[in-house]
């Protein structure tokens, strides 16, 4: 718990704990579209 006690404590580890949360978010994204895209091909 130490390490999301010093994640959290200054503005350096919110944004890097923001842009990993945006960067796997965007990867499901891509993962879930272009899987979708792939299994239609009138697409």
């Amino acid at each position: 718990m130490e390490l999301f006690a010093e994640l959290f404590s200054d503005w350096v580890g919110i944004l890097s704990f923001g842009v990993i949360a945006f960067i796997i978010v965007i990867a499901l994204f891509f993962i879930v579209f272009f899987m979708a895209r792939s299994g239609d091909p009138k697409a």
